[in-house]
């Protein structure tokens, strides 16, 4: 078998190994999917039945019949149109509740399956790209339950009932419509989804990319006009839509190709079965009432079938779509948790033992034998030059990354042996890049204490040294920050974050560059404070600015990776050390 043809087919298994998933998920719908499938039946039916009747008035009139011959007939075409018109309403309200139910369904599933992968799963994909993809990519799946799973099942039950129907009459013109039906059913939509695979496919790629290009486009809107390169911008994106336009357009021209193609095959199949018809009725076999029902009956039932080449056309957009998210979904998360309950820890001390870890397999390790402990209670400082290790350190401890050798323990218990979450409910982190939602300050503060009290809220206020700030606020705590705090300074974020993980009250606290962003003066109150709260605290000071670190136990000095320097404030200042060099360095330039 050559390679394309062996490429082809490998596709084509996964895409109905993509298609099966799909189908699952809507099991937990099935009752309601069913009831919107047989109301859909239903509405066909009545429009079968609704031509039928009204053939048969129209062609019964010519014979000048007594009205009471019609009476029938003429009650058949009020029932028919009535229930036509209602059961079209009832089968898209149900169509569309149940796809409306199992979006909302498919997005809980969606995010609930990337909150384990985070952090380190999802650092490869751009956040436009992740917002395609639990947005539109899931909204797009919405054409294969209503257009796709649902109108398959009428096709068939209509099927069964249009040839049950003509066989009634003659066997061969059944054999007739079912052939047109199979035709219009089934090989259009194939060849369609067959013209329109790359299309669909191209489109959903060409969708996400520009989705995630004007994601940047919009973050990044400062800085494009600072560099004076906003009229660059507008040219990439003005490309890439054009580039979507012409796409979307070919797959118009395929929709515009089997909408009329639909149209050729129903009158092609009533042409066939006038000629199949037409002798019975010349040979008195068949009278000229029954031709004229059998012909529109069977133009009629070809409404159930002509959806089917669009939703086939739409079916490789659904697959392209599907397959991005169950890209991100079937990723391994990198940490697993344990299946059996956390142990519950002696005390609240870490300790690393030989610990090494890297990124990416092969690249030079980002921490390669690291040991140290801190005892319940203690407080050590980390400071090293940039890239040394130093926020490795914190992603270790929190579970967002798995450590392939050494140990890490909490409490005297191995690291692996808690889960994620109770991981975090002891260790309190102030990160180097804390994100703050779009809200009020009160809901950004509560996000790390629900159930506070406003005491409590203004307490860590105070010692963020932030309360003053927020009491000259026109809206005092209901002040919204805008989209990442972009209302409020870099100095103010920062002691924002620091405020809320006080509001935790943690046993274990990591500062990492806690005062970042911070005046000198401002700088050194936040110190003092938070030498006040570390007591009794197991602690952690992870930065670059060596301020106020004569109080800690013990200083680490990393760098590449690895501990180069360790000992007291004090001590290392003896010596000729990097420490050494580094505060003299800090201590000129602030000079």
């Amino acid at each position: 078998m050559s390679p394309e043809r062996n490429s082809g087919r490998e596709v084509s298994t996964g895409a109905l190994i993509i298609i099966w998933h799909l189908v699952r998920l809507v099991s937990p719908y099935t009752l309601r999917m069913g009831l919107a499938l047989l109301v859909g039946f239903a509405t066909i039916a009545s429009s079968v039945g609704l031509m039928a009747t009204a053939a048969h008035i129209i062609a019964s009139a010519a014979y000048h019949p007594p009205l009471a011959a019609l009476q029938v007939a003429i009650v058949g075409v009020r029932f028919f149109g009535t229930a036509r018109g209602a059961l079209r309403y009832l089968e898209r309200y149900l169509s569309h509740s149940v796809t409306l139910r199992l979006l909302t369904h498919l997005r809980v599933w969606f995010y609930r399956a990337i909150e384990p992968l985070a952090p380190a799963r999802l650092l490869q994909y751009r956040s436009g790209d992740l917002l395609s993809r639990i947005v539109s990519d899931i909204e797009t799946l919405e054409h294969f339950y209503l257009r796709v799973l649902t109108p398959l099942g009428v096709v068939l039950l209509c099927t069964a009932l249009i040839g049950w129907f003509v066989a009634r009459y003659d066997v061969q013109a059944a054999a007739v419509v079912l052939f047109f039906v199979l035709v219009a059913g089934v090989v259009l939509p194939v060849a369609t989804r067959l013209l329109s695979r790359s299309p669909e496919r191209r489109l959903s790629e060409i969708r996400a990319t520009l989705a995630a290009a004007l994601v940047d486009a919009i973050q990044g809107m400062a800085d494009l006009l600072g560099f004076n390169q906003a009229s660059t911008q507008q040219t990439r994106l003005a490309m890439m839509n054009a580039q979507l336009v012409r796409v979307q357009a070919r797959v118009v021209q395929l929709a515009a190709l089997n909408d009329a193609l639909g149209g050729l095959l129903a009158n092609l199949a009533a042409a066939a079965l006038l000629v199949v018809l037409v002798p019975l009725v010349r040979n008195g076999q068949l009278d000229g009432v029954s031709l004229a029902v059998l012909l529109l009956a069977t133009l009629a039932s070809f409404e159930a079938v002509a959806p089917l080449p669009a939703a086939f056309q739409q079916l490789e957009n659904n697959v392209a779509a599907a397959r991005r998210l169950f890209e991100i979904i079937d990723a391994a998360p990198a940490v697993q948790d344990p299946v059996t309950a956390s142990p519950r820890p002696r005390d609240h001390s870490l300790e690393m033992e030989a610990v090494r870890f890297w990124y990416v397999p092969g690249a030079p390790p980002a921490l390669d034998g690291i040991t140290f402990s801190i005892p319940s209670g203690r407080c050590i400082a980390v400071v090293g030059p940039s890239g040394s290790g130093k926020t490795t350190l914190v992603n270790l401890l929190l579970r967002f990354w798995e450590y392939p050798e050494g140990h890490i323990r909490l409490g005297g218990h191995e690291l692996r042996a808690y889960r994620a979450e109770d991981v975090r409910r002891l260790i309190g982190v102030v990160a180097q890049s804390t994100h703050l939602f779009n809200g009020t300050l009160r809901e950004n503060l509560l996000l790390a204490h629900p159930e506070a009290r406003e005491a409590d809220l203004w307490q860590v206020l105070e010692i963020a040294q932030l309360a003053e700030f927020v009491r000259n606020l026109p809206d005092g705590l209901e002040t919204w920050i805008g989209e990442q705090g972009v209302r409020l300074s870099g100095g103010e974020r920062q002691r924002l974050a620091i405020a809320r993980v006080l509001l935790r009250n943690t046993p274990i606290l990591i500062l990492d560059e806690p005062t970042a962003n911070l005046d000198a003066l401002t700088e050194r109150a936040l110190w003092q404070t938070l030498e006040t709260l570390m007591r009794g605290r197991t602690s952690m000071i992870i930065t670059h600015r060596l301020v106020a670190l004569d109080q800690v136990d013990e200083v680490i000095v990393l760098q590449s990776g690895r501990i180069v320097e360790r000992g007291r404030h004090s001590e290392l200042l003896e010596h000729d050390t990097l420490y050494r060099r580094m505060y003299r360095l800090q201590t000129a330039v602030l000079l």
